[in-house]
Order: structure tokens, then C-alpha cells, then sequence
């Protein structure tokens, strides 16, 4: 249980630096800003307390605004995604969703790409929407979340790739 907190702490705070002092400075060619920070999101355990997980999501979001100076749409995005991943879980895993006996690093890859995909996307959508908060700008909309969640997507896999111990 120790370990587990451990782990935690260190991914959050890991993926906090990391968004913060290396991938926020990354915008290549205006569209794609990869953020790497919603990969603590997903893989957090799932059988923990609900309203923690909600607290920590908000924090972290918070956390990525002060270093990216933008003033709550990542919290918001953080969130929505967190408020949204039981949904996304059970469309990903399903019946492993419905007995808690999702181990991120010991499911099927197959799963865990169609999961983070549909993470990585929902977090974007929610993100860009309350960037640009136009109507009138939907097709920069999509576009800066269709190249975004391409680059975080493959980085979120590698990075869980790198740092996971077993996968089927």
C-alpha cells in the first residue's frame, strides 16, 4: 500500500515536471502540444477512492495551468476526463471494467491503446473547446485535437511502454 502511494506521488509529480519544463515549450508547427500529464489520469488505480482521484485530477490540472499560465481549461479538461473514465474503461475493457480487475500493465495492449486513444481525445476535445470558446473556430478545434492527440497518444504509449514492468 506504501509502495502504491509512492509510485503515485512520483508519477504525478514526474509528469507534472515533465509537462511543465520540457513539453510545454513544444509547439510544432502551431498544432501539435503533446501533454503527457493525462497519462496519470488514465493509468491511476481504479479501485481507489473516487472523490481523491477527482481532487488529485483537479490539482493536477491546476498545476499545468500555473506553468502554462491558462487559466483553468486544464483543470477542467483533467476533470472532465477523470469524471468521464469509467465510461471509457468499460468501453475499453469491458468486462475486466466490470469486475475492478483492471491492472493497467497486465492488460491486453490492444485494450489499453483504445483506452488512451479515447482518453487522450476526450481530454483534448474539452481542452481546445474551452481554449478557443468559439463556435466559429471548430475547425482549428479539431485540428489542434487531431495532431495533439497523435503526439500524446504515441508518447503516453511509449512512456508506458518504457516504465511498465509486464504486459500481455
Amino acid at each position: 500500500m506504501n509502495n502504491l502511494i509512492t509510485k503515485k506521488i512520483a508519477s504525478f509529480l514526474l509528469l507534472l515536471l515533465a509537462q511543465g519544463l520540457v513539453l510545454n515549450h513544444i509547439n510544432f508547427l502551431g498544432y501539435i502540444n503533446p501533454f503527457i500529464y493525462v497519462l496519470f489520469i488514465l493509468t491511476y488505480p481504479t479501485s481507489n477512492n473516487r472523490v481523491l482521484f477527482l481532487f488529485l485530477s483537479f490539482l493536477l490540472g491546476l498545476c499545468v495551468d500555473v506553468f502554462s499560465d491558462s487559466g483553468g481549461v486544464h483543470a477542467a479538461a483533467s476533470v472532465f476526463l477523470a469524471y468521464a473514465r469509467p465510461p471509457i474503461l468499460k468501453f475499453s475493457f469491458g468486462m475486466l471494467y466490470d469486475h475492478q480487475g483492471i491492472k493497467f500493465n497486465q492488460s491486453e495492449f490492444g485494450s489499453f491503446i483504445t483506452y488512451v486513444t479515447f482518453g487522450v481525445v476526450t481530454h483534448h476535445l474539452v481542452l481546445f473547446s474551452l481554449e478557443f470558446f468559439k463556435f466559429s473556430e471548430i475547425v482549428e478545434i479539431l485540428k489542434k485535437v487531431v495532431f495533439s492527440s497523435i503526439f500524446t497518444i504515441i508518447v503516453c504509449l511509449i512512456t508506458n511502454i518504457i516504465f511498465s514492468r509486464k504486459r500481455r
